[in-house]
């Protein structure tokens, strides 16, 4: 093994090791954003755990014991009586789950645990909470992880920005017309020269404006190109910080439609330059929008998950090529971390972007999967907590008797099969990360 190599190799690993952290760092955060409501609200929080398994380390502070476990891909606080007791049940004997998907599954069974609460605890039990107050504490794990990942976003698009086309020639470009029929990129000494090269343009120049029209985009430029046609045009540039000005004749060409590649526009203007590509700061409004952008992708990811771990299966046993655009798990995530920080094709502006980028689109799909409506997810508490709330204005319309607080164990055998379902996934994706993984480029 060579040195560079084995640099290579502890460079993949620093990056998985940092992805990791940097996971469990938005797990404590979430399981945080659960902590401080339920304090705030007065329910007794008795864990807060970072992670599963055995305890690495613990501290207890007042009456809440704060640690962190060796399996770090997941967390959880355990709160008392998150499940009222049955009917003829004594009101002091009230069973706990926690926030953390399989933990919870464990704890909120009644026959196998069931929680003590002391005195002067009986109005310290979640369940006796505002219907608001659970909807409250269960929304800030996803809530935190939506502020983390906007804060993220934040810091790649306003530090460095989206990729865009800059109008600035890129050295790439070609010097001859190349008709669109023809699939070569490289130049025959028969082929005519482009209407930039014979007005003398040169890679590096930036194009500010034709005819005196300025233009904020280069798709701007682009479009005000094609639909001038063949003619005479005034192209003002900056050359090495002066500015100058040069007589070009466009000439008519047929050229991919810019929508859809696959159509070809029939005589439309050409210039025959390519623009440089390059990074574009946004505007924190731009960051928010965005942010919107992709959580409907998620979403629609999510809506699509039975057919996308269709093709994790088949990638996973039948060798068939992995979808880039479907579902990845979080060792898929640590050994894409890894490879980012390995890369020698990207700058190390380049790792740093798509590094927290990466981290970030995380934390929005944790964010995005917690708030589904069922149980052990975070969305399943939150949806128990607003269906007692419309059961207790409607019978406040129609003066009807108070009802009972929602039980949520009443769906555990639902939530069972549910939790075994995402287990099943879970390590399908992870045995597929492993196998077949997404790389970063192929």
């Amino acid at each position: 093994m060579t040195l560079e190599r084995a640099q290579m190799d502890w460079i993949y690993i620093v990056g998985i090791v940092l992805f990791v952290l940097g996971l469990a760092a938005s797990i404590g955060l979430h399981e945080i954003g659960h902590l401080v409501p339920a304090k705030i609200f007065g329910v007794r929080v008795t864990q807060y755990m970072v992670g599963f398994g055995p305890t690495i380390w613990s501290k207890r502070k007042g009456e809440t014991e704060y640690g962190v476990k060796w399996i770090p891909f997941g967390g959880y606080i355990r709160m008392i009586g998150m499940l009222p007791p049955r009917p003829g049940d004594e009101p002091g004997r009230l069973r706990r789950v926690s926030t953390g998907p399989f933990q919870g599954l464990i704890d909120s069974a009644r026959e196998v645990a069931q929680e003590e609460v002391g005195p002067g605890d009986e109005n310290r039990v979640f369940y006796r909470k505002k219907w608001w107050q659970k909807v409250i504490i269960m929304s800030g794990g996803p809530l935190m992880n939506f502020v983390l990942a906007f804060v993220l976003f934040a810091i790649v698009l306003m530090t460095w920005g989206l990729p865009a086309l800059q109008p600035i020639v890129s050295p790439r470009t070609n010097t001859c017309v190349i008709p669109v029929s023809e699939k070569r990129t490289e130049c025959k000494p028969t082929d005519q020269r482009t209407p930039a090269a014979q007005a003398g343009m040169k890679a590096g120049d930036e194009i500010v404006a034709f005819n005196g029209a300025k233009f904020a985009t280069w798709n701007e430029a682009t479009q005000w190109i094609r639909s001038h046609g063949a003619g005479p045009v005034k192209v003002d540039i900056i050359r090495d910080g002066k500015p100058m000005t040069l007589n070009v004749t466009l000439i008519a060409q047929d050229r991919p439609n810019l929508a859809d590649p696959e159509k070809i526009d029939k005589a439309v203007g050409f210039l025959g330059v390519l623009a440089t590509e390059g990074y574009e700061k946004q505007s924190l409004g731009a960051v928010a929008g965005h942010m919107v952008g992709l959580t409907g992708n998620v979403v629609r990811s999510m809506i699509n998950l039975p057919e996308k771990m269709v093709g994790v299966w088949h990638a996973a046993f039948s060798g068939e090529e992995r979808d880039r655009q479907g579902p990845v798990g979080v060792v898929g995530a640590g050994r894409l971390g890894g490879e980012i920080l390995a890369s020698q094709q990207l700058s190390t502006q380049e790792k740093l972007y798509t590094f927290v980028n990466l981290l970030a689109g995380f934390n929005l799909a944790i964010g995005v999967f917690n708030l589904l409506p069922l149980l052990p997810l975070d969305g399943g508490h939150i949806a128990g907590g607003l269906w007692e709330g419309l059961k207790r204005a409607y019978a406040r319309v129609f003066r009807r008797p108070e009802p009972r607080h929602v039980d949520i164990a009443k769906v555990l055998p639902l939530t069972y099969v549910l939790a075994m379902v995402m287990i099943v996934m879970a390590g399908l994706l992870a045995y597929a990360d492993l196998v077949n993984p997404i790389r970063l480029s192929g």
